[in-house]
């Protein structure tokens, strides 16, 4: 980081034709917002420009050649393609989804070169994005596949964290997937990022069933007691607070999720129904389980209202906020288990 010690963080355009460009010009429209962090956006002068005239939004913007000259408190835009591309406001070209692309290999780039200190990625279009250099089903998947670390997808508000055993897999792949590995590497990853990243010292997790009502005792499946519940138990042997399975339906409706620090669902529209139907627009999705951090809104391109300036950005000005504070907490226990280590060291060559 440069001396200021303001935290850099560095943001990818997602689909030119979709609301990425409004939220984030809207977002860092807010001096405030600028106070907290140095703000790089990794795209086009030229692409930015004409979502500012079509949007009759006035944000500045700081041009760079450099992500070095990233001056604090403007918002700052890192030029990393000259040619023209043609914008076409609310459809999906390969032209936007080819740009959407080279916006996030450079950010991802950067990200990994340690240039920025996190990384929020505005929402990509997962059909257009699709190419010999980017064959993955999402950003999560492709960011695993860049950094180190195994990945686990977290939405969360104020009320709820939740993650997704198994991510942007088809329904009919849901079942063979879930193994006792699996759901043990995600409880795992889950348990960990509650405490570094979320500052819960001894986090406690809900999983729930894959079956309608954990399988009725076999009625309508048995993948619940023979698999879900015999890898909970074992978890349970080392201490960790892990529970379930819980039956999706009435876990929600009862609001038993404020109970736990993290929730586990077993497949994505599982978890994800009922999360965006408590709070679309206002959740984030973190990839936890990496080494680096990246953050996104919960909502996707939004094609159907690109252009009419009626987006709302409090999304992704939450990712934002949300990327910032899991830095500075994953950094404070990294120097905590650093100075743990220390002080075991010196006390183990006082013994000898």
């Amino acid at each position: 980081m440069d001396k200021t010690n303001k935290i850099k963080v560095g943001i990818s355009i997602g689909d030119l034709n979709g609301i990425g460009l409004e939220v984030i010009l809207k977002t860092f429209g807010d001096n405030r917002v600028l106070e907290l962090c140095t703000p790089i956006i990794f795209g086009s002068n030229k692409i930015v420009s004409y979502h500012k005239k079509a949007l009759n939004i006035k944000t500045p913007i700081n041009g760079i050649e450099q992500i070095q000259r990233a001056l604090d408190n403007k918002l700052n835009l890192l030029n990393v393609w000259r040619e023209n591309v043609t914008i076409d406001l609310g459809k999906a070209t390969d032209d936007s989804g080819k740009y959407a692309f080279k916006s996030l290999e450079y950010a991802t780039n950067a990200l990994k070169e340690g240039n920025i200190d996190v990384l929020v990625t505005a929402p990509i279009d997962k059909s257009n994005i699709q190419s010999d250099r980017f064959n993955f089903k999402g950003h999560t998947e492709y960011l695993e596949a860049n950094l180190s670390g195994d990945s686990l997808m977290i939405l969360f508000t104020d009320e709820i964290r939740l993650g997704l055993i198994t991510g942007h897999i088809p329904i009919k792949d849901v079942a063979k997937t879930i193994t006792p590995e699996l759901i043990q590497k995600k409880i795992e990853i889950m348990y960990q990022s509650l405490i570094q990243d979320f500052n819960i010292e001894k986090p406690k997790i809900a999983i729930l069933g894959l079956n309608p009502h954990c399988g009725d005792k076999g009625v309508i499946g048995t993948e619940d007691d023979e698999i879900v519940k015999p890898t909970i138990y074992e978890i349970q042997k080392s201490g960790k607070l892990v529970y379930g399975p819980y039956a999706a339906d009435s876990f929600f409706g009862s609001q038993s999720y404020k109970d736990f620090d993290g929730v586990l669902a077993m497949y994505h529209d599982q978890g994800l129904g009922p999360f965006k139907t408590m709070s679309f627009g206002k959740g984030v999705n973190f990839t936890a389980g990496l080494n680096k951090i990246r953050t996104s809104p919960d909502h996707g391109t939004a094609f159907e209202i690109a252009g009419k300036n009626i987006a709302n950005h409090s999304s992704f000005m939450e990712a934002v906020f949300t990327a910032i504070d899991i830095f500075r907490k994953r950094k404070q226990y990294n120097e905590l288990i650093e100075n743990q280590l220390k002080n075991n060291n010196d006390q183990q060559s006082l013994k000898k």
